[in-house]
């Protein structure tokens, strides 16, 4: 899903909007090499302009090519900030919403149905069920869940959170399981379409593929470092494009930023990569108006990059090609304590630091 990482400490993207000066900066592409947008000086320089559509895959849905991760948001402590945001992105056109049962404990899901009051049947809501390996009664009962607190009686996109374990196909796959939820909710009109996500590693997520269950989308890290380590972009991509498959790219920026903090790339670098790819939507983690004015700005001014300005900024992360900014695929940070524990693996609050 969005950036998805263990509750306590991130790296701050409040600083995104000064971009990568404050470190590292001179491993940056310089800026006039790759086109960018300028960063956002008066709000009323947007203006009134729409995200642009793409097809969700064979859905028959058309999603704005940004979207907004659920974490990130409700990490926003006051509900009427997360409603403005909410009304901001919509107002220009961001139509796509993303997020999981498990979230902050169902407070993201509880911030988010609050915040679509009277906006519902303009948005594509997606959740996601944490069953990790549980049977179809148990994910029943979660979209239940999901449902009353997003206020809406059905969802757009139900999806199975973070398949990140070798052994989570077998387990996805076995009788009366999640499967059998997903295709028993889209029959009884209760969610639409149905995929799966996760960030850990593409043969994982081609294995869920391959095993022959008719997924609408998937959802994967997709960025400007990606195609240079434990790829899903050279994996996975062409794979699910060939099939009609909706894919859905997330960690744009590295999952708590770590491309732009650690000076790898710009903002307006990373997200015009992921965006000029091959895919319906990127879902992006927003947690201030400040981070969503910056990505509206972005949006505003985005040009699908040419396929040498593509491999400039893939040639570039070569020199991160160990994972040390892809933390999601290298280490547990986010790796979620529900998923590790129906794994029988400790918590990472259980591990020695």
């Amino acid at each position: 899903m969005q950036d998805n990482f263990q509750a306590g400490p991130e790296v701050s993207r409040r600083g995104f909007l000064k971009g990568a000066a404050i470190a590292g900066v001179s491993a940056v592409i310089p800026a006039d090499k790759i086109p960018t947008a300028v960063e956002i000086k008066d709000e009323s320089a947007l203006g009134n302009f729409q995200a642009p559509k793409r097809p969700l895959g064979k859905t028959g849905l058309q999603c704005s090519i940004l979207g907004m991760g659920g974490f990130h948001l409700a990490t926003v402590a006051d509900q009427t900030e997360i409603n403005n945001m909410v009304a901001k992105a919509t107002d220009h056109g961001i139509n796509i919403f993303d997020n999981a049962w498990e979230y902050l404990n169902g407070l993201s899901e509880e911030r988010l149905g609050v915040a679509l009051r009277g906006r519902r049947d303009s948005v594509i809501v997606m959740s996601s069920v944490c069953t990790h390996g549980r049977k179809q009664d148990v994910a029943m009962r979660m979209l239940e869940e999901s449902l009353v607190r997003l206020q809406t009686d059905h969802l757009d996109v139900w999806q199975i959170h973070e398949v990140i374990y070798h052994n989570d196909p077998e387990l996805i796959y076995l009788h009366d399981g999640v499967l059998e939820a997903l295709t028993k909710a889209k029959q009884q009109g209760k969610v639409r379409f149905v995929g799966f996500d996760g960030h850990k590693h593409p043969a994982i997520h081609l294995e869920m593929l391959n095993r022959g269950y008719a997924f609408d989308t998937v959802q994967m890290p997709l960025n400007p470092l990606d195609p240079n380590f434990r790829s899903f972009e050279r994996n996975v991509l062409p794979v699910a494009n060939e099939r009609g498959i909706a894919v859905l790219g997330m960690k744009s920026m590295g999952g708590s930023g770590e491309l732009i903090s650690k000076g790898a790339f710009l903002p307006s670098q990373a997200l015009t990569y992921a965006m000029s790819l091959p895919v319906a939507t990127t879902i992006s983690g927003m947690d201030s108006m400040g981070v969503l004015d910056q990505n509206l700005t972005i949006l505003r001014a985005f040009k699908p990059l040419s396929a040498d300005a593509m491999q400039l900024l893939r040639d570039h992360g070569k020199q991160f090609d160990d994972g040390r900014y892809e933390l999601y695929k290298s280490t547990i940070k986010y790796d979620r304590d529900l998923g590790r524990s129906q794994h029988g693996y400790p918590s990472s609050a259980e591990l020695p630091v």
